[in-house]
């Protein structure tokens, strides 16, 4: 038996975006990410869903109203 690291990877509309620092957790890499892509900041995250070797996180924006 062989027990392997999964690494993360995020995906967010249609770009993927790799692991910043394993020791961060998923809160702090979104706030790294929200520097460059703000709408990250009110996303929702969905999984880890294991594909391959990686652990997937998906971040959807919210999708709301203003008022």
């Amino acid at each position: 038996m062989r027990i392997e690291k999964l690494e993360r990877e995020f995906h967010y509309c249609g770009i993927v975006l790799p692991e910043l620092d394993s020791a961060l957790d998923l809160e702090s890499i979104c706030s790294a990410y929200s520097a460059t892509y703000p709408e990250i900041t009110t996303a929702t995250v969905s999984g880890p869903e294991v594909i391959g070797n990686k652990l997937v996180y998906t971040l959807s924006k919210a999708i709301g109203t203003k008022g």
